[in-house]
């Protein structure tokens, strides 16, 4: 009897498991494809010279597939949380292969021979990057969201992963537009690179509009019979009826008690309104930190490609400010840099975080504490890669002369931005408590929505001052170009650590 209950389970086993499996590969799959909006970089010199669009109109460019992905992330929450997943893939495949594939006629229609930037393509290339970013949104929420959902015990790593993912798409991307879409003197064959991205990001997501469906917990009696043949003490029509519960049982039983560090009561939780939230400075201090830092690290990630542009490959003559194909695929190399150097901060100080410095959690009883010993703030970790970064900003401005000197930039911004982005959520709910984390984490990612332009408009218009009436295709070619952005940016920088020192200290013992 027991054998053909076995059997007859065996199929709908098999069958969780592969729908299992295709939901993992698509959430992988989104996560991985969906940063195309971060290969701006390697696209942009090529916009440059072939368009003769000017810095400030490439930075709008940019900016617009920056920004388009904060004001509407709420609302496409609730739209997830209406109709799931799949549909928010489906909707991001449309947006990819739409924004992309225009993005790429527009450019294709366009001679080589013109001499004067064409304004109707500048807007056309605008509208259709903001199109990308808010796909990007939908493919960022519906690999997230699917992963954290689908395996509710592990929420932690299976959001992590398909983040980490996320992190590592504009690497995969580059190096496919670098081994594939490369013309022989190696610039990026942008028009035919853009086409490849339309179709992939609409295929890949199209696919999870299939397999991205959350996937219920098995039923109790499911996983029982699961388990019937492999685990000996698991009742059947053999077993006793009164097992024998004599010296056997109580160990397994009995109640663990974590050590919990209290917390002093004079830092209470805090469960205020938005506007308690918007009278406390010490919230104003730890915006103007993400204000710095998200800002300055988003107007790199933007423009690291010009910046690259503007240096000759080795420290010689004018000659070498061309773009050659060492230039090209310098380009690429610092977009990958920034990639890894994001994600592996991202993976690593996440969990070290967790492990020396616990948030805050409540007990049954209603105390709150620590789960464990708090060693070090959790504000620590984001002053010392604010500090990296105000480093990385002056070495800019003293020690850069060539290309070659460039990974710093990409390494420094990548790691503040990675660390910036994993402590926020944590460090707002220790401060402000879990009860409002969503709302109140939401006001605060509207801050790079200010950054980011702000500081992306200063390194335009300052580059756009030095560019010199000789270079016929509007770029500029020198350290002058930037120098000014980057002394502004490491000043912020250094206010900004200045600035987390403080809430280091404001906030001691709490995060």
């Amino acid at each position: 009897m027991s054998t053909l209950i076995q059997q007859g389970q065996t199929r709908p086993c098999l069958v969780r498991r592969i729908r299992f499996a295709l939901l993992c590969f698509s959430v992988g799959a989104n996560a991985i494809c969906a940063g195309g909006v971060f290969c701006f970089p390697i696209i942009s010199p090529a916009l440059a010279t072939h368009l003769k669009l000017t810095q400030p109109q490439l930075t709008t460019i940019a900016v617009a597939g920056m920004m388009g992905q904060y004001p509407i992330g709420v609302f496409i929450g609730k739209f997830l949380d209406y109709y799931g997943a799949w549909a928010c893939s489906v909707i991001s495949a449309f947006l990819f292969s739409a924004s992309f594939g225009l993005f790429a006629s527009e450019i294709a229609k366009t001679p080589d021979t013109i001499t004067q930037p064409s304004i109707s393509t500048f807007h056309n290339l605008v509208i259709f990057f903001f199109i990308a970013a808010v796909g990007t949104v939908f493919s960022y929420f519906s690999s997230v969201f699917a992963a954290s959902k689908s395996f509710p015990n592990y929420m932690g790593a299976a959001a992590g992963t398909s983040m980490a993912l996320f992190g590592l798409s504009p690497t995969f991307l580059s190096l496919l537009a670098s081994r594939y879409f490369s013309f022989p003197d190696g610039e990026i064959d942008v028009t035919h690179f853009l086409q490849f991205l339309a179709i992939l990001c609409g295929c890949v997501h199209l696919v999870g509009g299939f397999t991205l469906h959350i996937i219920p917990p098995a039923r109790k009696e499911e996983l029982n019979s699961a388990v019937v043949a492999s685990d000996p003490e698991v009742p059947n029509e053999r077993t006793t009826l009164l097992p024998n519960t004599t010296n056997g049982g109580s160990d397994e039983h009995e109640e663990v008690q974590a050590d919990v560090i209290s917390i002093p009561e004079e830092f209470p939780e805090s469960k205020g309104s938005a506007l308690d939230l918007l009278s406390d400075r010490n919230f104003w201090a730890l915006a103007f930190v993400v204000f710095v830092v998200l800002g300055s690290c988003e107007m790199i990630i933007s423009n690291i490609g010009t910046i690259v542009l503007s240096l000759p490959s080795r420290n010689a003559t004018h000659s070498d400010f061309v773009n050659t194909p060492s230039t090209a695929l310098m380009t690429a190399t610092q977009v990958r840099l920034l990639s890894i150097a994001n994600t592996l901060s991202r993976l690593l100080v996440g969990p070290l975080a967790d492990i020396v410095s616990p948030v805050p959690s409540r007990s049954m009883d209603g105390n709150r504490g620590f789960l464990g010993k708090h060693r070090i703030s959790r504000v620590a970790f984001m002053t010392f890669s604010i500090a990296v970064l105000a480093c990385t900003y002056a070495w800019m401005v003293v020690g850069v002369k060539e290309q070659a000197g460039v990974w710093v930039l990409s390494i420094g911004a990548g790691i503040a931005y990675g660390c910036t982005f994993t402590l926020i959520p944590s460090i707002v709910s220790s401060i402000w408590g879990l009860s409002n984390l969503a709302r109140n984490y939401g006001t605060l990612t509207y801050v790079p929505f200010l950054g980011t332009p702000a500081f992306s408009y200063l390194y335009a218009f300052v580059s756009a001052a030095h560019v010199s009436e000789s270079n016929q295709d509007g770029v500029c070619r020198s350290p002058v170009c930037w120098t000014l952005t980057f002394e502004v940016s490491a000043l912020a920088a250094a206010l900004a650590c200045g600035t987390s020192v403080y809430l280091w200290r404001a906030w001691k013992g709490r995060v």
